[in-house]
Parts: C-alpha cells; sequence; structure tokens
C-alpha cells in the first residue's frame, strides 16, 4: 500500500489536539490522520492490523507468570521481557517487529540478553543451534529453500516469520494467537535448555518433546 502527498486546510485547533494525541499514542500527525480517516471509511490500514495484533498479543501474553510486557518502542513492534535462572539472572528480551509491506515474510522476531558475559553468550549460541535445528526438522519443509530463516548474532537470535501459502489469509487474532504461542514456546524452551547445559543431548531431546507436543496441539505454522 503506497502513500502520497496530500494538501488538506485544517482548523489549527484541530491540529493542535491531532499532535497532542499522537504524541501521547507515540505516533507521526500523518499516521494518526491516516488511521482516523481509515476508520471512517471502514478500512483497515497495515497499521491498524498490527495495532489489532498487538494489543490481543498484550492481553494473551498478560497471563503468561514468566513474561512481562515492556514498552512500546514503535507501532511496529512489540517487546516482552522474562528473568533467566542463571548464575546472577539475566533477563531475556522477546521482540516481535511486523512489516508494513509483507513481501515474503510478515516480521521478525528477535531474542537478545544485556549481557558482557561471553558464557552467557555461548550459552544461548548453544541453545540457539540446538532450537533451530530442531524447528527445521518439523516445519522447514513448509518454507523456501526448506529452512526456516535466522541470524544469530553475538548474544541475539533473530527469527522471521513466514505464513506457509495455505496459512496466509490468517486473521489478526489467529496471527496474535500464533505469535504469542511461540514466544512462550520459545521461553519455556530456553529455560529448560539451560537446565541442562551439562548435557547437550538431554537438552536437544527436551526441546525435540516440547516441540513436537506444540505442532500436536495445532499451532499455526509461522
Amino acid at each position: 500500500m503506497h502513500k502520497s502527498v496530500y494538501s488538506l486546510v485544517l482548523m489549527d485547533d484541530v491540529v493542535e489536539a491531532i499532535d497532542k494525541l499522537a504524541y501521547s499514542m507515540n505516533t507521526s500527525r500523518s499516521n494518526l490522520i491516516n488511521q482516523i480517516l481509515a476508520e471512517a471509511v471502514s478500512f483497515t490500514t497495515p497499521e491498524k492490523r498490527m495495532k489489532d495484533i498487538f494489543d490481543q498479543m498484550e492481553t494473551l501474553m498478560g497471563d503468561a507468570e514468566s513474561i512481562r510486557l515492556l514498552n512500546q518502542p514503535s507501532d511496529a513492534m512489540i517487546s516482552f521481557r522474562s528473568a533467566l535462572r542463571y548464575k546472577y539472572k539475566p533477563t531475556i528480551r522477546y521482540s516481535v517487529e511486523l512489516y508494513r509491506q509483507a513481501q515474503g515474510t510478515m516480521g521478525e522476531l528477535k531474542v537478545s540478553f544485556r549481557t558482557q558475559s561471553q558464557q552467557l553468550i555461548d550459552d544461548l549460541t548453544c541453545f540457539a543451534r540446538m532450537w533451530v535445528a530442531v524447528e527445521n526438522k518439523y516445519i522447514g519443509r513448509f518454507f523456501p529453500d526448506g529452512q526456516i530463516l535466522y541470524t544469530l548474532e553475538n548474544g541475539r537470535l533473530i527469527r522471521k516469520f513466514l505464513l506457509p501459502k495455505e496459512q496466509q489469509n490468517c486473521t489478526s487474532s489467529q496471527l496474535a494467537q500464533a505469535l504469542s504461542d511461540y514466544i512462550l514456546l520459545l521461553d519455556r524452551g530456553l529455560k529448560r535448555c539451560f537446565a541442562m547445559l551439562d548435557n547437550p543431548q538431554q537438552a536437544y531431546n527436551e526441546l525435540e518433546k516440547l516441540y513436537s507436543a506444540h505442532l500436536k496441539g495445532g499451532a499455526t505454522i509461522i
């Protein structure tokens, strides 16, 4: 969906009120006016769909004891934090970014720690490699080139979200559920794996068992 520049004649008081509201919503004047006009003509913008998904994710994740919502940095992103039992109890950050124009991918998840500990980074890398192996084994065939898109950087895992063709017409509610379920699954998997880092094979088997049960429960593949 393309955007163009249009000239509108508006009352100064209206613009002032719009600016105040836009500031409180952490968005721009143009985006807020665009959203107001879209709602007036019953048109769902990409921004509105993202907001619907994030609002539902906030509700769905609200019951999880181990995860807490963080301040939303932008209209296109939502973030959560979770504590990990590991020496000095580091915090894990899960950030979901949705793309305004989905071209092959609908968004991505970033999993990161704020740490200077090389040992923690190495342990996260170990977990990430096992997680990638399990996911590709079970659902890689549904995606281009037979594998899911991952990037593993220094202390950060980035996982792209793609919808298989048969699931590309998912509703906002279905996507919110799928994203929430995935984050909770990943959080459980990470914590179980870290509890048995001294036995990588056992940790892998546990991840595989957890992931298999997730799919058998009717999870939407993303």
